[in-house]
Formats: C-alpha cells, structure tokens, sequence
C-alpha cells in the first residue's frame, strides 16, 4: 500500500486549512497539526510520506525539530520541505544543512507546493535492487540496498539527499562531477534549487562522515569528486 499520509506543523490555522485542502485535492492524506507536542506524539504511532514543517513556531522552533528528526533512525528518511515566512538565503542554507530536502517561502502558490510535494517523493523512491555494499578502506561501507551508511560497523545518519550525493560519488570513485552535473543527478528536471545547495550538501556529508569526509575533493572551478 502507498503511503500517503503527510503531516503538517504549523501555527497558522488558515495555512494549515489551505496546504490540507490542496493535498486532499491531490489525494494525499494530511495530518495537521499546530503545535509540537501532538506532532511527537503521531509520529510516534506512524511514519508518514512526508513531513512540511514551519521554521517559525510558537512553541518551538522548527530547525531544532528538523534536526532531532535527521537524529533518530526512525526518523531521519522521512522528506522533509520546509516553510520559512523569511526569504533570507542563510535560512534556507540553514535548512538544507540540517537535513531538510527542499524549501518554500511563504506566501507560496499550493500548485509549486504540490509539484514540489511531488518531485521529493519522486526522489525519495528506491526501486528494487541487487544488494550492493561498496567498501572504502576497509572501513566505510555504504549498503545501497538498505540505504545504510556504516563507519567501522556503527550507522551513520544521513538524509535521503546526503546519501544519494554519496552513492553517487562512490560508484564513480575519481570521477569529477560539476555542480551542475550533480544537481541534475539528484533533482533532475525537478530542481528548483539555489546555486549554493551542493556545496551545502557536501559540507554536511563530509562532517557526517568523520575522517572519511576528507576524501570528498573539491577541484576548483570544476566541482567534486570522490577518493579512496
């Protein structure tokens, strides 16, 4: 059965009646909530497709919500898009280096919400696959059948995007990627991103990743590859 359940954090009722009222249209299930501790308390019971969660909340704040999510196993998979009511680009980056998947400014068109809905569960999707598990110096194993990331056995926390911009890299170890490249690669003809979004994507990998983040390679002026 397709999971279709989305919930929604935020502290505005109109917003949350308008983004319930465009899913339905587009038969999802939402799940709407507007305060923190009744969002814990669902999530505890079941994993949903998708989170949208608010940056700024009145009982608590959202980018320490996004960051306990990508914290737990459970959790950490589930798409998260943000909404943020301030269009400062250090937010946004903000986001997107705790885990977040995709972001959009208030006020938003439902129809760019919905397409954007869409494209991260696109994303998100894993067809089936032969078990693979590349190996780097013995030690950093990535499971791409179980979409695990272990260093010397212990699991490494990733989000979707962070652990897909990994495989990538790893399948082609000294193969250069431009940006551009890699943003194709993980959006597609999905990508409605800001310019610095894979320079913060690789920050957070490489710090994920420990001692094993040094062998992301910057090559200036060209973008990224991967050693080892």
């Amino acid at each position: 059965m397709i999971n279709k359940t989305i919930l929604v954090l935020d502290d505005e009722p109109d917003i949350l009646e308008l983004i319930s009222v465009n899913l339905k249209k587009h038969g999802f299930e939402p799940v709407a909530f507007e305060f923190i501790d009744k969002f814990w308390n669902f999530l505890d019971k079941k994993i949903p497709a998708l989170i949208i969660l608010d940056l700024m909340l009145n009982d608590g704040d959202g980018f320490e919500i996004c960051k306990e999510l990508k914290s737990k196993a459970e959790h950490s998979q589930i798409p998260v898009l943000m909404l943020t009511a301030r269009n400062e680009e250090t937010d946004k980056i903000l986001g997107l280096e705790i885990g977040a998947d995709d972001y959009m400014t208030k006020p938003f068109s439902p129809r760019e919400m919905i397409a954007r809905i869409k494209a991260i569960l696109r994303r998100s999707k894993h067809p089936d696959q032969k078990p693979s598990i590349i190996i780097i110096e013995n030690e950093l194993e990535i499971d791409t059948t179980k979409h695990e990331v272990r260093i010397k056995g212990k699991n490494i926390e990733l989000s979707a995007t962070e652990f897909r911009l990994l495989k990538i890299l790893t399948e082609r170890r000294g193969w250069v990627f431009s940006r551009d490249q890699l943003l194709n690669y993980l959006w597609g003809n999905d990508k409605i991103v800001i310019d610095r979004t894979i320079d913060v994507h690789i920050k957070n990998l490489r710090r994920k990743l420990l001692n094993y983040g040094d062998l992301i390679k910057n090559v200036r002026g060209v973008g990224y590859k991967m050693e080892g």
